[in-house]
């Protein structure tokens, strides 16, 4: 980052915007993290396990309530004022950015929460489009800001939910739950291993040792992505319906048994079967790998985070040459203890565990030969574990 773009991120530099653009306003502030998957993907639409974390990459929300039902939000990243009425008939289904806001905003109203208007600044260093939930970030943060400033006491898992269906009805994404849970409700140095039927999350603590989590930003989203998030959606279903016809018991493949899995998957379809197969074996692998870094067995880890790329590559087929890339330059290195993609696919990020002392220069063998072999440059990041959604109290705080 330039010196302009660190001064930015600064709650001072926030304030005095806030000011130019709502004279006399004092607006209170607050902040909802980035997460990076570690493992268990496509798994939480299927009531399965998921171990994310929430990033020391946050999205930052000014707020100052107002007297009427207008949202007026400002966003720096684009440079942008735009405006809404909560009396007006609602924007649905585009993914521009005001419609995270606006959704939010309209599913906390109809959700019996007493929403009024308010004055909205947004600033993020959340990558869009990296796969690292910058839309959970600014629904959360967003949701955080206007309970806050109309004096709601939220809770976290509500909040959570509220993003979650603001992104279906508003943004048209049939996401699960796994994103907006672990923004909002995050811990340092831990990741959580999330019960998506349940609701309810494990605290893991990290036991990274000599090891760091560095993730590879590809540079590239294909357009493919929104409508295949909601086809394998709709492929898991079918796979539940006609596994019922031998597993009447099952609701969700969270159910399913790897053995009985085996011994009906002869009857599905070859597309089916496979989409099938990898949600089963992630969420095995999910659960083994959280034991795996409670207990700092990081080899274990890493192995099984390799396995789960494969598995996304060749039964779920969200993968693209980009990240294949990514992974293989990783897995070539000395140090490397595992490389996955992570999020929902076709571009984005890889997640990739890195021996500390090795880390400068795998920093530097993946920009050189990602952009030597793609022609394209890598964002990279060094990520750690950090505390989910909350109000930030020290005006001198960098977000």
């Amino acid at each position: 980052m330039t010196e302009t773009d660190d001064n930015k991120t600064s709650i001072d530099w926030l304030a005095r915007k806030f000011d130019d653009l709502w004279a006399g306003e004092k607006p209170r502030f607050f902040r909802a993290p980035g997460r990076v998957n570690l493992i268990g993907e496509h798994t939480d639409y299927n009531d399965g396990f998921v171990l994310p974390i929430a990033l020391n990459y946050h999205t930052v929300v000014a707020a100052s309530r107002r007297d009427d039902e207008k949202i007026e939000v400002y966003s720096v990243n684009y440079d942008e004022l735009q405006k809404f009425d909560f009396n007006d008939a609602p924007r649905r289904e585009t993914r521009e950015w005001i419609n995270y806001v606006e959704g939010i905003g309209r599913v906390l109203r109809d959700e019996g929460y007493q929403i009024g208007g308010a004055n909205l600044l947004i600033n993020s260093d959340v990558p869009v489009g990296a796969g690292l939930s910058s839309s959970a970030a600014i629904e959360i943060a967003v949701g955080l800001a206007l309970t806050s400033v109309n004096d709601i006491d939220i809770e976290k898992l509500r909040l959570a939910l509220a993003g979650q269906r603001a992104e279906h009805e508003y943004v048209g994404t049939k996401s699960g739950i796994m994103d907006q849970f672990v923004v909002a409700l995050g811990r340092a140095e831990h990741a959580l291993l999330i019960d998506c039927r349940a609701l309810r999350a494990e605290e893991i603590l990290l036991k990274l040792d000599d090891t760091e989590l560095i993730v590879c930003n590809s540079g590239v989203k294909h357009a493919l992505a929104s409508s295949a998030y909601n086809t394998r959606r709709a492929e898991c279903e079918k796979g539940v319906e006609l596994l019922c016809e031998h597993l009447p018991e099952i609701k969700a493949l969270r159910d399913v048994e790897l053995a009985d899995f085996e011994r009906f998957a002869s009857f599905l379809p070859d597309v089916i079967r496979r989409r099938c197969r990898h949600v089963i074996t992630e969420n095995a692998r999910t659960l083994e790998a959280a034991q795996a870094f409670k207990r700092g067995d990081i080899e274990l880890a890493g192995k099984l985070m390799s396995q789960s790329h494969v598995s996304l590559r060749d039964d779920y087929e969200v993968s693209c040459d980009e990240l294949d890339t990514l992974v293989a330059l990783a897995e070539s290195f000395d140090g490397v203890r595992g490389a996955r993609m992570t999020g929902g696919g076709f571009g984005g990020c890889t997640i990739n565990i890195v021996r500390r002392e090795h880390s400068d220069k795998f920093v530097k063998f993946i920009a050189e030969e990602y952009e030597r072999q793609t022609e394209r440059r890598a964002e990279i990041f060094r990520v750690k574990a950090c505390d989910g959604a909350a109000e930030i109290k020290n005006s001198g705080e960098i977000a």
